[in-house]
């Protein structure tokens, strides 16, 4: 199997391939290199510092070697990031007349506008701290972005040091000249910084940040409340230990050897940064240009014509199962299926687990509108999405003060699945339907995450919902799914059966093949059964956009297994499997979970059937069609562990999402076309 770290960073860099393609529009370019910052972000805060956490406990005795391996792929990976940006990216914005100007570029004449502009808008927010025996070494921000400065006093000739910290609200990119040109907010602190310590010569000043172990720990059997319990532990990852620091490349040796021992950070773990220290915050450069021409065009997600009047969804959803391809397809009627139920005088109940979603979340005012019209409204908040622990304790909190009940799900397990159930009072009695989706109830998310949403009002589906919500609330043990497939309760187990069925499938003859397309290859046991099929000789179509263990392509043991990569301009989110399954007709499932040991073992996960026909033909006949016959988006995995493009013509040629596009435009002008007919 490849590492699980050494594919992650092997995924970053497929992503800053984007930036570096020429193909890509320019601004979008930037997007991706921003892209490859938060990635790392994420990549020291958990993989890195679990890794260092297993070697100061000597847990494995390969582990420092390890170490060493991940930070050296890391180091080469930031190394490509910045000459991406300083040798392709810096010359092709300035060609468009977008000048990013380093410090030493600021000629006089900006320097005299941004003079007062310093004085004004950025001194009264800095606050110096001085570091002598008097002022300890202060704790610093996950993140945060500081600057080091070295002084002397011209009295006694002592070097003193102080930290700035940079204010977050601060926009890290300036306009200089009327916005014709722009630098960043750390420059001009430097070029004025000697005027926060008067009295004192300025013999340097050097822009870093550290990044922290961010991992939550909480022993949710000792904890009384595990609200406060999340509310504490994410007090205390300020003070997580440090797993990286990132400085300006021209700091001295002996200043950067002397931040490393204030932070108890060794060498290795250091990365001298010769542009931007954060290229995160250069995604805000795309808003402050307004140059849509160097985007990627335009587009308007389609309403499909079965959604078009939502106060009659219900009434399609009763007559025909409707699946949605989101962005290409709007995430308004999933919105709308909530907002309907929650001003409908028959509905009784609404359940929906809460993941992650969007600041201004309108599922979540709809949930409250529900409570407060006196349903029954049940929400499963997991307040441990990492990252988004402290927005969710915000919507817990909001949802009980509204009247709803909020439960946190099953101890020890995050609620990840994508499931709103709504019981509604009809003529012939009580009828349930169902939403259930690959991703977040996050609108914003929903435009630019490809994902897929079932709305449905299928009995033995939505029975099933039913149950999974009394498991969430009613922490049953063991319970008999008929057709959802959830985790940690059978998924694992039937994946593997259902691999193994196509297995044996091919050892007598039949046909046999299996696509799955996820973000994760991971589980060994998965992974094992796959080599087992492909010895077999059933034919494996894998589309994995991120980390991948499993290697393709090797002889006599995955002769038979094809790996493929899609990245674009959509982050492709959604998990869709197909077993060929001779004895009857394909299985199709879509769901929540990737292949991985915490999908399987740590979190509840939802896989559903698709069973209605012509849903079963579009996934077919449009998706599974397009991501298998368009690869222009697309890289193949070898068995070496490098990306090759599935296109000689690279972007140029069709991709995938460039087909899912043209086929929402045409269904747009379709319903134009209907519309005027009418």
């Amino acid at each position: 199997m490849f590492n699980r770290e050494l594919s992650w960073l092997s995924f970053d860099r497929r992503v800053l391939e984007l930036a570096e393609d020429e193909a890509v529009p320019l601004l979008e370019r930037v997007r991706f290199l921003s892209i490859v910052s938060s990635n790392l972000d994420e990549f020291f805060e958990i993989r890195v510092a679990g890794i260092m956490q297993q070697e100061e406990s000597a847990s494995h005795p390969a582990t420092k070697e390890f170490l060493a391996e991940v930070l050296q792929r890391a180091r080469s990976l930031v190394d490509a990031q910045q000459a991406c940006w300083k040798q392709k990216l810096l010359p092709a914005l300035s060609a468009h007349g977008i000048d990013v100007l380093a410090r030493e570029q600021l000629g006089e004449s900006a320097r005299a506008e941004l003079s007062p502009r310093f004085d004004r808008d950025i001194l009264p927010a800095l606050t110096p701290l001085a570091i002598d025996p008097s002022h300890p070494f202060p704790v610093l921000t996950n993140k945060g972005l500081y600057l080091l400065a070295l002084l002397r006093d011209p009295a006694s000739g002592e070097l003193r040091r102080a930290v700035v910290p940079v204010p977050r609200i601060l926009p890290r990119i300036l306009g200089v000249s009327d916005r014709k040109s722009f630098t960043l907010l750390s420059h001009v602190i430097q070029l004025f910084i000697h005027r926060l310590f008067p009295g004192l010569e300025l013999q340097g000043s050097w822009a870093f940040r550290i990044t922290r172990n961010s991992d939550l720990y909480v022993d949710e059997e000792e904890a009384g409340n595990l609200l406060e319990a999340i509310e504490e532990e994410i007090r205390n990852l300020r003070k997580g230990a440090p797993v990286r620091l990132e400085i300006e490349a021209d700091v001295p040796e002996g200043e950067m050897q002397w931040l490393l021992s204030a932070i108890n950070l060794t060498s290795d773990n250091a990365f001298r940064i010769p542009g931007p220290v954060n290229m995160l915050r250069l995604g805000s450069l795309i808003d402050m240009v307004s140059r849509p021409e160097l985007l990627y065009p335009g587009f308007v997600s389609v309403v499909p014509a079965e959604c078009a009047e939502p106060a009659k969804l219900y009434d399609r959803i009763a007559e025909q199962d409707i699946i949605l391809h989101h962005p290409y397809e709007s995430f308004s009627p999933v919105v709308d299926f909530i907002r309907q139920a929650a001003k409908d005088e028959n509905v009784v109940a609404i359940k929906l687990t809460l993941y992650r979603t969007s600041g201004d979340s309108p599922v979540v005012e709809a949930l409250k509108e529900a409570a407060r019209n006196g349903k029954q409204v049940t929400a499963l908040v997991e307040l441990r999405a990492r990252f988004d622990e402290l927005n969710n304790i915000e919507w817990a909190r909001q949802l009980e003060e509204a009247g709803a009940h909020v439960v946190y799900g099953l101890a020890g397990l995050k609620t990840h699945c994508k499931a709103c159930l709504v019981v509604r009072q009809e003529k012939a009695g009580l009828r349930r339907y169902a939403h259930l989706g690959t991703g977040n109830y996050n609108p914003k998310t929903a435009r630019i995450y490809t994902d897929f949403s079932l709305l449905t009002c299928d009995e033995e589906i939505t029975a099933d919902v039913g149950l999974l919500f009394n498991v969430l609330t009613g922490n049953l043990a063991g319970p008999k799914f008929k057709h959802l497939l959830v985790a940690p309760f059978d998924l694992a187990r039937r994946v593997v059966e259902l691999i193994r069925a196509e297995t044996a499938a091919a050892k007598a003859g039949k046909p046999a093949s299996i696509f799955a397309k996820v973000n994760s290859l991971v589980d060994p046991e998965v992974i094992g059964a796959l080599y087992e099929a492909s010895q077999a000789g059933v034919r494996i179509e894998l589309v994995v956009r991120g980390i991948c263990c499993l290697k393709p392509g090797v002889p006599g043991k995955s002769d038979n297994i094809r790996v493929r990569s899609f990245l674009g301009r959509f982050l492709e989110h959604s998990r869709l499997f197909r077993f060929e399954n001779s004895s009857a007709s394909p299985i199709l499932l879509m769901g929540s979970a990737d292949w991985m040991p915490r999908n399987f073992q740590r979190r509840i996960e939802c896989v559903f059937p698709l069973r209605s026909a012509h849903v079963r033909r579009r996934v077919e006949d449009e998706i599974l069609t397009t991501y298998r016959d368009r690869q222009g988006d697309a890289k193949s995995l070898g068995p070496d562990g490098e990306y090759v493009s599935c296109e000689p013509m690279g972007r140029l040629a069709p991709g995938a999402q460039d087909t899912f596009l043209q086929l929402a435009a045409k269904a747009a002008q379709a319903r134009l076309s209907e519309q005027a007919d009418k």
